[in-house]
């Protein structure tokens, strides 16, 4: 490898590395406010000044100078301190004096630099210009005076984002970012530009004026509005969440989080059961945790095992499906189910279950089918990662199921499973690239899932276009609920005789019905007593019987596995409201009640219990990854195909689950995103 000096110390660099590159690398660092090593370069801000030798005798823009052998770089000559000085006075000369109100205070680029290399005066005495704010929707809240055009925005919007709503117009003094006709940004990654700006022009609308960031306790957590499991920083101050950031993680979302993830967190405050109750003539009344505990023994005892069923929600985490599964396995219940949106996946081997050639492993593929699925909406991190190689001209895309805007061009195939049988046979170009292809990746989505004819057509296509080989495993499940890998690992299934989630709330599917979180089914049929076990007031507290108060997933230490088969771990940031509990200890104290006490008593325990049955609970942090496996695809879904297209998830994007729905900034990024849809079509 090329090998080059900076300030005395060699270094050797990979070729094509920036000047930039090879001073971090040498551990020099190097201001900046343009560049970011995930979008392109823009070169604008020329805060990234070097001496270079050989070169000219002047300041050069090491984000844009490519290294070169030999080649040396020096980051703190005089000439450069001068450079870096003269580009902070220049960026100052517009820049309002807002320090000490300003959002980004405490956490802003242009104030750490403008300490560290700026001069402390400025001989610039002319009027400040000033710049009309911007309507960017909901999330961003702009005060464009204080922008100093890096562009930032820009890139990542059109880059990551894929939806070219921010851009510059005018010129020269009269630049300004805005956005497309005045008009909110939609993305479902908009608010990342938030932590992408340098300054304070464009800061969290909901967050604005709640906090400084020396105030809030910092949690490192994982979040659970999709199975991806992306890395989040849970920032709180008491009882209260008051945001959640993302942490860098390239193996899962890189640095880069959904606006869902950002912004549903006001609904943790909101609409939450904090007390046990109990349904006396149509009205809840609040109760102790005994009395509830009593009425739910007496109801299960009465009804016997084979008239019980459990339904676990999409937001459940590991310990609680365990204990739940030891305390109604061993009582000889069958209906237990973790599904409940029709998925007839489960039973087969894991593999069959998991995203096989991981989210990182998108970056290796050359081309990639989606299956009733649409990775915008069900997983918003994971569709930026099929667009950088998109654009990187390395994939192609082709799509059977609905038709929608994913960003980038795909080859659309057709709708349903007849289309997906005839594939292997077909002489399109997609076909043949499929055929082709080195590391071709499946993508199955819930709109297979849960159509035994989809996944049986979608299996047969994967061994037709051998996507598992050797060193290799194309086959690729999408989740949507956080909890379902984690389910169907431990066996959260029907057992021999049992009923499943559709089964058990149709009518005299069962006597005593238990919802762990369970809020996105239809409960007008099932005349089950109903024992909900939740954190909202959302459907099935509306329908239960009892309601036991539970923790979210801000509120305990959990276990979490994300759609690629890596388990997570999420940390307590703030504790459960009211006298609610975490799930597994309520159901602790209700084994006790009902004469089958759990063999445990601490979470340690538990999860000991959970590592020993289950021994891939215990691999932290780690993805089973693309490693040569064989297994039968042969055995999964059934029944006669159907020409039915595979149809995608009703619910909203911003409105998937019980946390979300109580979030009033989510209902207003719904309320904006249907309109403009309805707007669209007019």
């Amino acid at each position: 490898m090329p090998k080059a000096k900076v300030n005395g110390d060699e270094v050797e660099f990979e070729p094509g590395m920036t000047v930039l590159q090879v001073a971090e690398r040498a551990g020099h660092e190097i201001p900046r406010f343009c560049y970011h090593e995930r979008l392109s370069i823009a070169g604008n801000c020329r805060m990234c000044l070097v001496e270079v030798k050989p070169g000219p005798p002047k300041p050069q823009a090491s984000c844009a100078l490519p290294a070169a052998e030999n080649q040396e770089i020096f980051t703190n000559t005089p000439m450069v301190k001068k450079a870096r000085e003269g580009v902070i006075e220049f960026l100052l000369i517009n820049h309002p004096l807002d320090c000490p109100i300003c959002d980004q205070g405490g956490e802003c680029d242009l104030q750490d630099q403008a300490m560290g290399y700026g001069r402390d005066d400025s001989r610039y005495e002319e009027n400040k210009r000033a710049v009309e704010e911007k309507h960017m929707g909901p999330l961003i809240k702009t005060v464009m005076t204080r922008c100093i055009q890096c562009t930032r925005c820009v890139r990542f919007i059109t880059e990551v984002a894929g939806s070219s709503e921010i851009g510059l117009i005018s010129r020269g003094e009269d630049v300004e970012i805005t956005t497309y006709l005045g008009s909110a940004v939609t993305s479902e990654l908009s608010a990342n530009v938030i932590d992408l700006c340098p300054v304070g022009a464009l800061t969290s609308r909901p967050y604005a004026f709640e906090a400084r960031p020396w105030e809030l306790k910092k949690t490192e957590s994982i979040d659970v509005m999709d199975a991806l499991g992306s890395s989040i920083r849970i920032d709180s101050r008491g009882p209260a969440v008051l945001r959640v950031l993302p942490r860098t993680n390239d193996d899962v979302n890189e640095e880069w989080i959904s606006d869902k993830t950002r912004y549903a967190c006001d609904g943790l405050q909101r609409q939450r059961l904090d007390k046990p109750m109990i349904r006396e003539a149509g009205k809840l009344r609040a109760v102790t945790w005994g009395e509830a505990f009593d009425l739910v023994a007496s109801k299960i005892s009465a009804a016997g095992p084979e008239k019980v069923g459990v339904i676990a929600g999409d937001l459940q985490d590991a310990e609680s499906m365990k204990a739940a599964l030891d305390l109604f396995g061993g009582m000889g219940v069958t209906s237990l189910d973790c599904r409940q949106d029709g998925m007839t996946l489960g039973g087969g081997p894991r593999e069959s279950w998991l995203f096989n050639s991981t989210i990182n492993g998108i970056e290796q593929a050359d081309a990639i089918l989606l299956i009733g699925v649409n990775p915008r909406l069900d997983a918003p991190v994971l569709n930026a990662r099929i667009r950088k190689q998109w654009i990187a001209g390395k994939i192609s895309v082709g799509v059977i199921g609905e038709q929608a805007d994913l960003t980038y061009s795909y080859d659309y195939l057709g709708a349903g499973t007849a289309t997906l049988n005839g594939l292997a046979k077909s002489k399109s170009a997609f076909a043949e690239a499929f055929k082709n292809a080195q590391r071709p990746m499946i993508i199955v989505g819930q709109g297979a899932l849960s159509r035994g004819d989809g996944l049986k057509a979608a299996a047969a296509a994967a061994k037709s276009f051998n996507v598992v080989r050797e060193g290799w495993n194309g086959w690729n499940v999408l989740h949507t609920a956080a909890s379902r890998v984690g389910g169907l690992d431990m066996g959260f299934t029907p057992k021999a005789g049992g009923k499943s989630a559709a089964d058990l709330v149709a009518k005299g599917g069962a006597e005593v019905l238990l919802l762990m979180g369970a809020d996105e089914m239809d409960l007008s049929a099932t005349g089950a007593f109903v024992v909900y076990m939740g954190t909202h007031g959302d459907a099935g507290a509306h329908r239960a019987d009892v309601i036991l108060p539970g923790a979210a997933y801000t509120e305990k230490n959990a276990i979490y596995v994300n759609t690629e088969g890596r388990v997570q771990l999420a940390e307590r940031a703030v504790f459960p409201k009211g006298e609610a509990r975490e799930d597994w200890a309520i159901l602790r104290a209700l084994s006790e009640r009902l004469g089958h006490k759990l063999p445990y008593d601490t979470l340690d325990a538990l999860r000991a219990k959970l590592f020993e049955d289950h021994p891939t609970f215990g691999q932290i942090d780690y993805a089973p990854g693309s490693t040569p496996v064989s297994f039968d695809l042969s055995g999964l879904g059934g029944g006669d195909a159907s020409d039915a297209p595979f149809t995608g998830s009703a619910r909203p994007f911003h409105l998937t689950n019980p946390i979300a729905r109580a979030s009033v900034t989510m209902a207003e990024c719904s309320a904006l995103v249907s309109g403009a849809h309805k707007h669209a079509a007019e």
